[in-house]
């Protein structure tokens, strides 16, 4: 084996020298630069990073300033449409509906529905309510027929004052007021003289002021109010012109300008007892003519008349047992001008009424005893009623009745009736 020569070793020597700080250096760059890299990598990513959040915020701005209008819009109308979830506004539904079938000794026995009243409230805390009762029927020839009963805005004033403002049922008495319901209605038919063309007013359109005080002992509830005044309904009998009704029914427009003035009050001195006084006063005008055909309205500068009623209710709760009645005069004077001229007239009904709930059971009896005298025999009324109730709740009733009445023969105030009807508060 031959070992290099000694200039060979020389040469090595120096590569070698020379060789190694280079790669030590080499490397030790290499090194450092990839960590500057890493570093730059690391440094970029974040300015990115920035440059996307920051650009992110540039965009909010941008949409925030052009469309603060429109979000301001838009949460006003989203707070008008969530009125119902503000705990300042209560809303609630009632009403009633009936249906049933009725029976006379000179009509064929019919199935009908009776009507059906939804009742809306709508209250501003404490302060301001809108109530209105809208009526469904259908009539006999099957179409739906839809009324207003009423539609007031109450403003309490305080715990012994509200004004009420718009269509209201009458005051007069209590059977308009509070008991015409078909499931507070002991009974399926309302006494003769208390329904429309009656002698008791039906509802009235104006300002009324209602509430109650105590005193001493004793509560009492109060009504004043004033209203549209009623229109006069005339016919032609035996060769001149008569009163034939009294249209009191909270008509929208008042075609003559007189207006009524009336209330109510009450007091309760003791437990399940309340005694009550209503009268209205003020002028009535002939507006319409009745003949066969039906009401044609339209009549101007007729005389207007004097128009007043009276009236007085009581009524008796003991235990199961209730007593309670009404009595109602409408008075309408004469006119010897214009060309309705005739004598006036009284519009006079009353009635009695006697209920009991059979104790440990679910029914009740019931009788009423009513009379109705109008200027017109055909109208006149002797009515006797007997009703069977079956309460399956305290808004539910099933009511079977029969009416015997008496009246002028031949007309439809003499014809005994049969009912049957169910009813339903909600």
């Amino acid at each position: 084996m031959k070992y290099p020569g000694k200039f060979t070793r020389r040469v090595l020597a120096v590569a070698i020298t020379l060789v190694l700080p280079m790669t030590a250096s080499a490397d030790a760059d290499y090194d450092a630069l990839k960590k500057q890299v890493e570093q730059l990598q690391r440094q970029l990513q974040q300015v990115q990073e920035a440059l996307k959040r920051q650009e992110a915020k540039v965009n909010e701005v941008k949409e925030n300033s052009v469309t603060r209008v429109e979000a301001k819009a838009l949460e006003n109308e989203v707070n008008a449409a969530s009125e119902w979830k503000d705990p300042n506004t209560l809303i609630h539904m009632a009403g009633y509906a009936d249906v049933g079938y009725s029976s006379g000794s000179n009509q064929d026995g019919s199935f009908n529905v009776g009507s059906f009243s939804p009742i809306f409230h709508f209250q501003y805390k404490d302060k301001v309510m809108l109530e209105s009762e809208l009526e469904f029927e259908v009539g006999e020839d099957g179409e739906t027929e839809v009324g207003m009963e009423y539609m007031t805005i109450d403003w309490f004033v305080n715990d012994y004052m509200a004004i009420v403002g718009g269509k209201f049922l009458s005051p007069v008495g209590q059977f308009r007021q509070n008991l015409h319901p078909s499931w507070i209605n002991k009974l399926p038919s309302a006494p003769p003289g208390f329904g429309h063309d009656g002698a008791a007013p039906v509802s009235d359109a104006g300002l009324q002021v209602r509430g109650g005080f105590p005193i001493g002992n004793m509560r009492s509830n109060y009504a004043v109010f004033v209203s549209n005044g009623p229109e006069l309904i005339t016919g032609w009998e035996d060769g001149e012109f008569e009163l034939d009704g009294i249209k009191a029914e909270g008509t929208g427009t008042d075609r003559d300008g007189e207006k009524v003035w009336g209330g109510r009050f009450a007091i309760l001195p003791m437990n399940g007892l309340e005694v009550g006084m209503s009268v209205a006063t003020g002028k009535a005008t002939v507006t319409g003519i009745e003949d066969d055909t039906g009401t044609a309205p339209g009549l101007m500068g007729e005389q207007a008349r004097d128009y007043d009623v009276f009236g007085f209710d009581a009524i008796w709760q003991y235990k199961s047992f209730a007593l309670r009645g009404e009595y109602v005069k409408s008075k309408v004077g004469g006119a010897i001008t214009g060309a309705t001229a005739s004598d006036g007239g009284e519009w006079k009904t009353w009635y009695a009424q006697a209920s009991y709930l059979f104790p440990t059971t679910k029914f009740e009896g019931v009788i009423r005893y009513a009379n109705f005298d109008t200027p017109h025999a055909s109208q006149d009324q002797k009515q006797w009623a007997l009703g069977l109730n079956y309460l399956f709740a305290s808004n539910i009733i099933g009511k079977i009745a029969f009416e015997s009445n008496e009246g002028q023969t031949g007309s439809s105030t003499d014809d005994d009736r049969w009912f049957i009807q169910m009813a339903y508060g909600f």
